[in-house]
């Protein structure tokens, strides 16, 4: 009875809906690949391996080579990419990301029904939340979940993050062997002491040498191309991008299919305006003496005047990568394709949200545990939504990521007004429009506060 897709198990007389099981292994999964939509990555039998660490890997981990050496990182950087035998190879897959939207890894909000949204809406290319190599390397089910990509997704990256050669190479492998996607990113870009303190995300930025084994090991093991996601740098006041890509380029490693450089250093996180004049300069300093890689920029973007402009420095590709922009306008991809400002009305944007939740309950499920967990990222998804203000009530066309709109707005209607609220209890009535009253007493607290938008309530 608490089932809010009932009718979806039932015939017209009342009585459950059965699937025969298939005899063999090979047609239970496709049986349940049919009905997820979504297929299972990676084995039972394979998952309890890696949580006994008895996954068959054919490069060997750091720990496990000879512990009488004190190894010098050079040399652990090379060990860990000679010591793995290459998976039998496919032909490389080629990815054009030149004139296409590419809707940038999000956690937490980048989820599989998100991307549906931003698909509808015309994006091109959609990526995966960031995954933990050594949670990937663990089993843990939460973090495989993040590597599945839906079948309307027709070119799909994954993001990786790590700190050592063995670890990318282990994944890879994994990878190449359960999942299908286009292109595998590296994380060089996240800011989290979470992630920074372990070595990896912008830290990784610095170990040069962690770096080239890395890349060495997962082009070696893929068969699909690689990119990497960076920052300028660590600091703003000593960007060093430029001169990292430029030993990148150096190396010469096959299947570098890309670099993303978000304009902004790690310390900056989220401050201050990206700096595309940056990422041209670091197009523009590749040497003429070895292919070079296209170079595709991030930052700020928030309308098609924005991608523009933008995309007119010198070197730079003509990729529109969508970060905040799309969490505050997924409507954004078709503004870009169609050069005009939306002045989308109230109802449909509820009728966005109406879709995600749809897709929510599809992915998460629509049991009481499927509409919490559709309610939770409902609800951080909103917590960027509130920041966009209609174009209607605009005085200057069109809005810049970093203009704050003002506490007290009214919208040209109600369900307008309730969109621009930046309480979260209003949130909390959206949702409860969406997907039923809450509990007494339910409290929500976004997982991520920008400070140019922190409120209490």
């Amino acid at each position: 009875a608490s089932c809010r897709l009932g009718s979806c198990h039932i015939t017209k007389t009342g009585e459950n809906l059965r699937k025969e099981v298939g005899e063999t292994p090979e047609e239970q999964k496709m049986l349940r690949e049919q009905e997820c939509g979504l297929g299972s990555l990676i084995s039972k039998d394979a998952q309890i391996q890696l949580r006994k660490k008895k996954f068959p890997f054919k490069c060997k981990a750091h720990f496990e080579k000879d512990k009488e050496k004190k190894e010098d990182i050079t040399k652990e950087a090379k060990e860990a990419f000679s010591s793995s035998t290459p998976v039998e190879l496919k032909t490389r897959k080629i990815i054009d990301f030149s004139n296409k939207v590419y809707v940038a890894p999000l956690t937490t909000v980048g989820n599989l029904p998100f991307r549906r949204v931003m698909k509808k809406f015309g994006a091109d290319i959609t990526c995966g939340e960031m995954a933990v190599g050594t949670c990937l390397l663990e089993g843990k089910q939460s973090e495989w979940a993040l590597l599945k990509r839906h079948p309307e997704e027709d070119i799909f990256g994954i993001q990786i993050a790590a700190a050592h050669p063995d670890q990318f190479t282990r994944v890879s492998e994994l990878v190449e062997q359960f999942a299908d996607p286009d292109f595998v990113d590296l994380n060089l870009g996240c800011p989290l002491d979470l992630i920074c303190n372990k070595g990896a995300g912008a830290a990784l930025m610095m170990r040069e040498k962690k770096l080239k084994g890395a890349l060495e090991g997962i082009t070696s093991t893929l068969s699909c191309p690689v990119t990497i996601k960076m920052r300028t740098g660590w600091d703003m006041n000593d960007p060093f991008a430029h001169k990292l890509v430029g030993h990148i380029q150096s190396w010469g490693i096959d299947g570098i299919g890309a670099v993303m450089i978000h304009g902004r250093s790690r310390l900056q996180r989220y401050q201050k305006l990206a700096n595309w004049e940056y990422i041209s300069q670091v197009a523009m300093s590749q040497s003429e003496d070895f292919p070079k890689i296209p170079i595709i920029g991030n930052g700020d973007v928030f309308s098609y005047t924005d991608y523009e402009e933008k995309i007119a420095h010198e070197g730079i590709s003509k990729t529109a990568m969508l970060g905040r922009g799309a969490l505050i306008k997924p409507w954004l991809p078709t503004e870009i394709k169609e050069r005009r400002h939306w002045d989308i009305s109230a109802s449909e944007r509820l009728d966005i949200l109406k879709d995600f939740v749809r897709f929510g309950l599809e992915h998460w499920g629509s049991d009481q545990q499927g509409v919490n967990n559709t309610r939770r990222f409902l609800l951080e998804w909103l917590s960027f939504l509130h920041r966009y203000v209609p174009v209607g009530l605009l005085e200057v066309v069109p809005q810049q990521m970093n203009q704050r709109p003002p506490t007290h707005m009214s919208g040209r209607s109600d369900l307008e007004t309730l969109f621009l609220s930046q309480h979260s209890a209003d949130w909390i009535k959206i949702s409860e429009m969406l997907l039923g009253p809450v509990p007494e007493g339910f409290r929500f607290q976004p997982k991520h506060k920008a400070s140019g938008y922190a409120r209490v309530d």
